[in-house]
C-alpha cells in the first residue's frame, strides 16, 4: 500500500479570466496533518473544493487513495469526511439528532448508528452534550460537533476549510490539538486550509500558496530554515531610501516592505546595534527575532502575508 494519501498533479482552475490555481502539484502522506496556508485569494478554498469533489478543475487532477476526483468522484466521497467553513449543523436540532440524520444519509442505522454516535461523541469529549440543541453550544463545542458528524462514517481522510473560524485562541488550539491526536493515534489523514500562522505551525507539513501558485512545501522548521538567520525589522520614514544605504553599508539582501526595512542576519541583536549606530536619525523603531512562517512568505514572494497585493519597494 502506498504511503501517499493524496497526489495533486498539475492542478489548474480559473474563474473566467481569474486564475485561482496555476499548475499546483504536491503529495500528502497517509496519517499526517497537512496545512494549506495562504492569504485570501491564494487558492486554498478552490483546492479544498476540488479535493471535496464540489468543483472540477479546469485542468490536472487530484488522486485520493488512487481515485481521481475528476473520473471517480463517487469513490473519493466514500473516503472523505468534510468540515466546511460555514456551520452545516441544524441549530434547532440536538447534537444526537444531527448525527442521526447524517448517518442515515450514509446508509447507517439502528444499533450500529447509535454505537457510532456514542463512540465519536465520547472521543471528542462532548458525549454529555448529545441531547443539547446545537444553538445552545459554544463555538468550540459546535466545531467539535461538526467534526463528529464528519467522522461518523469513519473516513480515512478528513478535509477542513478554515475549521477554526469564529473560535477564540484557546478553543482554536484545542481544536487543532485534537486534529493532531486524530492523525497521530488513529491514522486519519487530515488536510486543512488556514490563514492562521499558529495553526500552520502545528501541522506536520504545509503547502504555502500565493496567487494560485505553490510557493513551497515542507515542515514548518524546514521552511523557516530558508530564512538566513534572525529577521531584523526597522521602521523608517523612507524604507526604499534607507534600503539602498543599508545595502551599500552592510551588503547582503535588504527588503523594503510596506514601509519597513527587513534584513536577515546571524546574531541579529548585534546588527540592530550596528544599524542604529549607522542611521540614528532614520531608524524610528527596530525589532528582531527568529524567523516565522510570515518571514518565509515574505522572503519567497516579496509580499507581506496580510497585504499580499502590495509590491516590495526594494530588493537586492
Amino acid at each position: 500500500m502506498s504511503d501517499v494519501a493524496i497526489e495533486i498533479e498539475g492542478l489548474r482552475h480559473a474563474y473566467g479570466e481569474r486564475t485561482a490555481l496555476a499548475g499546483v502539484s504536491f503529495d500528502v502522506r497517509r496519517g499526517e496533518l497537512f496545512g494549506l496556508l495562504g492569504p485570501n485569494g491564494g487558492g486554498k478554498t478552490t483546492l479544498f473544493r476540488i479535493l471535496s469533489t464540489m468543483l472540477k478543475p479546469s485542468d490536472g487532477d487530484a488522486l485520493v487513495f488512487g481515485h481521481s476526483v475528476v473520473r471517480s468522484a463517487a469513490l473519493v466521497r466514500r473516503a472523505l469526511g468534510v468540515v466546511f467553513q460555514q456551520p452545516s449543523l441544524d441549530a434547532k436540532l440536538t447534537v444526537r439528532e444531527n448525527l442521526m440524520h447524517h448517518g442515515h444519509l450514509y446508509g447507517i442505522g439502528g444499533a450500529d448508528l447509535r454505537r457510532r454516535i456514542g463512540a465519536v461523541l465520547e472521543r471528542l469529549g462532548i458525549a454529555d452534550r448529545a441531547g443539547d440543541f446545537v444553538e445552545t453550544l459554544s463555538g468550540g463545542l459546535q466545531r467539535r460537533a461538526e467534526l463528529a458528524k464528519a467522522l461518523l462514517h469513519r473516513p480515512p481522510l478528513l478535509v477542513l476549510d478554515e475549521p477554526s473560524t469564529g473560535l477564540d485562541p484557546g478553543a482554536r488550539r484545542d481544536f487543532v490539538q485534537y486534529l493532531h491526536q486524530l492523525s497521530r493515534d488513529e491514522g486519519v489523514t487530515v488536510v486543512l486550509t488556514t490563514h492562521h500562522m499558529e495553526e500552520a505551525e502545528r501541522c506536520d507539513r504545509i503547502a504555502l500558496l500565493h496567487r494560485g501558485a505553490l510557493v513551497a512545501t515542507g515542515t514548518p522548521p524546514e521552511l523557516k530554515c530558508r530564512v538566513g538567520g534572525d529577521v531584523v525589522v526597522a521602521h523608517t520614514a523612507d524604507a526604499a531610501g534607507l534600503a539602498d544605504k543599508v545595502r551599500a553599508r552592510f551588503g547582503g539582501e535588504v527588503l523594503a516592505v510596506n514601509g519597513t526595512l527587513r534584513v536577515e542576519r546571524e546574531r541579529g541583536h548585534e546588527f540592530v546595534r550596528d544599524l542604529v549606530d549607522a542611521f540614528p536619525e532614520e531608524v524610528t523603531l527596530v525589532t528582531y527575532g527568529k524567523p516565522t512562517l510570515e518571514d518565509v512568505f515574505i522572503r519567497l514572494t516579496g509580499h507581506r502575508f496580510w497585504n499580499e497585493g502590495e509590491e516590495t519597494d526594494a530588493r537586492a
